[in-house]
């Protein structure tokens, strides 16, 4: 929904203010997030079966060291400094991520398929909360900060579609017949 020039036009400082708060804390949620999905990953990649799923696992702890990076770049241009709060709902996909490597036997495509379904809802999550902040530095005139926000989202959707990819050309097959 477009908020009409006459909406933006009645929202006040303390309105602004609430959403900036918002913002920060938004900002700070993500940052704590890909700071341990980093992490995570490479545990990820060193559990993974299939060199292919290694590689995307590989490829996407280097982006996502990059945005963390890049988060970092837009609290300095907001004035801010850098800082993570924990993110709940991040600690549980990767606990759940922990969860697939522990009951899955290792060297199977079971695992595989578990480990891209895990991953894909790290990937939901982190499209959802990259598309929110973007469009709430839009509304706050942060165009800058949101196009570095796009920058990440669009990176994130290039690899729920490479796990998707993945599930479907072969692991799961595969997996279905272990």
């Amino acid at each position: 929904m477009k908020t009409t020039s006459k909406l933006k036009n009645q929202i006040t400082s303390a309105d602004q203010a609430r959403l900036d708060e918002l913002f920060t804390d938004g900002l700070k949620d993500i940052y704590w997030a890909e700071k341990h999905l980093a992490k995570a990953l490479v545990k990820m990649a060193k559990s993974a079966t299939s060199e292919e799923l290694k590689s995307a696992f590989e490829q996407h702890t280097a982006e996502t060291e990059e945005h963390a990076a890049r988060l970092e770049q837009i609290f300095e241009m907001l004035g801010k400094k850098a800082q993570a709060k924990k993110c709940a709902a991040m600690e549980g996909l990767i606990e759940e991520g922990e969860e697939i490597i522990e009951s899955t036997d290792k060297g199977t495509m079971v695992r595989d398929c578990g480990l891209i379904m895990a991953a894909q809802k790290v990937e939901h999550y982190e499209i959802s909360s990259y598309g929110t902040l973007r469009n709430i530095a839009v509304t706050l005139g942060h165009q800058d900060v949101a196009d570095l926000l796009q920058q990440t989202l669009d990176q994130e959707g290039t690899t729920d579609k490479l796990l998707t990819e993945l599930a479907e050309s072969y692991v799961n097959e595969e997996a279905a017949a272990e």
